[in-house]
């Protein structure tokens, strides 16, 4: 029996890869960054609370991480230590807030609301004398006036459970400062490598482009962020002047930082400042004129702010269109409170910057300079 040559298995033929393949496979990454930007917003929103100490410390540990980094490569000394050094600058600074600024401010705030009535019947004598406005439909004068905002007062507090809330305020703000400066050193010491962790979420094909729009979104947040706080320094040492130099406030020191801090939150932190200062102002005030230097002051700040310095500090970093700043600062506000107002802007500007990168378009023209 003879064997012949073998023959060779026929080859299968592998099937082309079209463009059609292409396009496939980058709508199903498309489709994957999608659900998980989705997925993650939406977890955002559920654990909202939890938020405040990850974004104040992120913020914090993104503006000093530069000069971290600058200072180790100049001295050739290990980056850990100027790590330590930028910790226990922080450490220091909110100690000298909390020691400086919170016991004197909380007891003038209890002298104020423990003399409310007081001070309301003494403001309203000086605006109306010892005539009687309507209010209601009734006439009350100066007396009655402050009887009924007391009793107001008194009512709701006992309605709502204000002093439990308030409480429960104080406690979470202590455990919070705690954790924000626990996150702010693990921030410092291994944010480039959190920074990659994230980055995993993006599916590989994508990691390109995310890399290439933050290196183009970095520069802007960066000078948005440092603008807003000089913003904070400017606040705060005008509002020194103004309540301890000028008008003689008492506790002027701890007013001006915490005009300083609150003007961190736009929109609702001027306008508590302004509150609580001037509170401080009326209890304090020996006549109607101190009344109004601190009405006139308090108008000179915000003017200052918004209308000269705000915008020489934070440049054309968030050139954005008043109404869609109103727009996001409402929308932040209603999903995510305090820290959705905060970072209302900057995600308004990564998405600007985005979609100047998507659409192909220039992004000096999308960021709005010369």
């Amino acid at each position: 029996m003879s064997v012949g040559p073998k023959r060779a298995a026929p080859k299968r033929d592998t099937p082309p890869v079209h463009a059609r393949d292409h396009e496939h496979v980058g709508s199903i990454s498309t489709q994957t960054t999608i659900f998980v930007l989705i997925a993650v917003a939406l977890i955002l929103y559920e654990i909202q609370w939890v938020l405040p100490p990850f974004v104040f410390a992120g913020i914090l540990a993104y503006l000093t991480t530069p000069a971290i980094d600058w200072a180790s490569t100049r001295s050739h000394l290990p980056r850990v230590l100027f790590v330590l050094l930028a910790f226990g600058l922080f450490l220091l600074f909110a100690t000298l807030i909390g020691y400086l600024g919170v016991p004197p401010l909380a007891r003038e705030m209890t002298h104020v609301f423990n003399d409310f009535e007081a001070v309301v019947h003494e403001l309203a004598q000086r605006v109306i004398g010892s005539g009687k406005i309507s209010v209601l439909g009734a006439p009350m004068d100066a007396g009655q006036l402050a009887s009924t905002a007391a009793n107001g007062l008194r009512n709701w507090v006992a309605q709502t459970g204000v002093l439990a809330t308030l409480g429960a305020a104080i406690f979470g703000s202590m455990f919070g400062l705690i954790l924000t400066l626990v996150l702010l050193f693990y921030f410092l010491l291994n944010g480039a490598s959190i920074a990659q962790g994230l980055l995993q979420l993006v599916p590989p094909r994508n990691r390109p482009l995310i890399v290439h729009i933050w290196s183009v979104l970095d520069p802007v947040l960066k000078r948005y962020f440092i603008g807003v706080l000089v913003v904070v320094a400017y606040a705060a040492t005008v509002a020194f002047i103004g309540l301890g130099l000028v008008l003689g406030i008492p506790h002027a020191v701890p007013l001006a930082l915490l005009t300083g801090v609150l003007e961190m939150i736009p929109v609702i932190g001027p306008g508590a400042s302004a509150i609580i200062a001037g509170l401080v102002a009326v209890h304090s005030a020996k006549g109607i004129g101190a009344i109004i230097a601190y009405a006139l002051y308090a108008t000179a700040l915000r003017i200052s702010i918004d209308q000269v310095f705000g915008p020489l500090a934070l440049g054309t970093a968030a050139r954005l269109h008043p109404v869609l700043v109103i727009f996001c600062f409402l929308s932040g506000a209603f999903l995510f409170g305090m820290i959705g107002v905060i970072m209302a802007v900057p995600v308004a500007l990564a998405v600007k910057v985005t979609l100047a990168l998507l659409y192909d378009e220039p992004a000096r023209q999308m960021l709005g300079r010369q």
